[in-house]
């Protein structure tokens, strides 16, 4: 029997998981709309396309150097007061970056940004997690990719409304930070204490209890980032038009965004790990027929499934973490998740490129693929180990 106390408290948990959600959603737009307004920027100025890329992978390093420290942080001063914290200090670094307009400034501060922003990402992300009611946690996971995902794809979308030039852009995001401290706040006693426990746990005595898992997160990020730098590149080797080329990135965005809801539900029928093995699988099965389909209609369709399954195999991750860990080893996990990430996005991209000018266009699916077949074989024999 459901008392009214019990559809209360389920209420107050529902408004803390739309308040967090929110919270990310503002986040990723906001994130979304710096990376090509900062490169916009240094283009107009005449920096070299390398110089751009350099200051691009500060904020990633960023990342990859804060993650350690988030469990630290949550524990001293709190996962509510660090969050909220890093927001205001987003702000303020962002604001800095408008004020500089420097490509030399900006590698210090794209690379702060990445420092600061990453505990808030990383905070919200374990408080979704852990409200998530068990049976329902394979939908509310797809909810958050599927936000996380249209955040970061609608922040472009608003440099079309403001521009590119002048303290407008700069604004958006500035307010967007703010907005996301403000949405925190507001729900911010209705959250778990998840840096509360006894046993405490850092990011590098995470890795042994969940090796698989940080594995899949290196190759979901690795495909993610890989494809949207190389191919435009991939597309040129067999003449194909950019502008097509564009269109079948956004269409991969789009699989990302519609289909992690479906693979949530799958998940909470099938169990997220199997989930996980099939979305590897069909991966697997995508980097294949890359270069038979490229040239064809059949390349659509492929394409968009290819975009849901690769995300997928990041999802089921942040599923399957949810289901073994909690307090300290959550707050540990989804830190070592941040860093795992970073890796992946910073190490795949380089060496599917080196590929590519060693083995030509084929060098980017191969690459893609061996990495899809290795995270299978690893989830085969490592099943009930990690």
């Amino acid at each position: 029997m459901v008392t009214g106390s019990d559809k209360g408290q389920e209420g107050l948990e529902w408004a803390a998981i739309t308040g967090v959600i929110a919270t990310v959603s503002v986040f990723a737009l906001a994130q979304g709309l710096s990376y090509p307004l900062l490169s916009f920027i240094l283009q107009r100025q005449g920096v070299s396309p390398a110089m751009i890329g350099l200051s691009a992978a500060m904020t990633p390093i960023g990342f990859i150097l804060s993650s350690p420290l988030i469990p630290a942080l949550a524990r001293r001063f709190g996962a509510g007061r660090t969050a909220l914290t890093c927001a205001a200090l987003s702000a303020v670094v962002l604001a800095l970056i408008g004020c500089t307009q420097n490509v030399y400034l900006w590698f210090p501060l794209r690379f702060l940004i990445g420092v600061v922003t990453n505990p808030l990402y990383v905070l919200s992300e374990i408080w979704v997690i852990a409200l998530a009611p068990p049976a329902r946690r394979g939908r509310i996971m797809g909810v958050y990719s599927t936000i996380i995902s249209a955040g970061f794809a609608a922040g472009p979308l608003c440099l079309l409304a403001v521009g590119t030039q002048g303290w407008s852009p700069f604004l958006v995001g500035i307010c967007a930070f703010v907005l996301c401290g403000i949405c925190l706040a507001s729900v911010l006693p209705r959250l778990p204490k998840v840096d509360e426990s006894g046993h405490q746990l850092s990011v590098l005595s995470f890795v042994p209890l969940a090796w698989l898992l940080l594995f899949a997160v290196v190759v979901a990020a690795g495909i993610e980032q890989a494809s949207l730098a190389l191919l435009p590149v991939y597309g040129m080797h067999y003449g194909i038009a950019e502008a097509r080329m564009s269109a079948l990135l956004s269409m991969m965005i789009a699989g990302n965004i519609a289909m992690q809801v479906p693979l949530g539900l799958l998940a909470e029928r099938l169990t997220a790990r199997f989930v996980q093995l099939i979305c590897i699988g069909i991966t697997t099965l995508g980097c294949v027929l890359l270069p038979l389909l490229i040239e064809t209609p059949l390349i659509w369709p492929t394409i968009f499934i290819w975009g849901a399954v690769s995300y997928g195999i990041y999802t089921m991750s942040i599923i399957e973490l949810g289901e073994r860990f909690s307090g300290s080893a959550l707050v540990a996990g989804n830190a070592a998740f941040s860093l795992m990430w970073g890796v992946g996005g910073i190490s795949v991209p380089p060496v599917a490129g080196g590929a590519m000018d060693v083995l030509g266009a084929s060098g980017l699916p191969i690459t893609l693929g061996l990495l899809c077949f290795a995270l299978a074989l690893s989830s085969v024999v490592g099943r009930g180990k990690a």
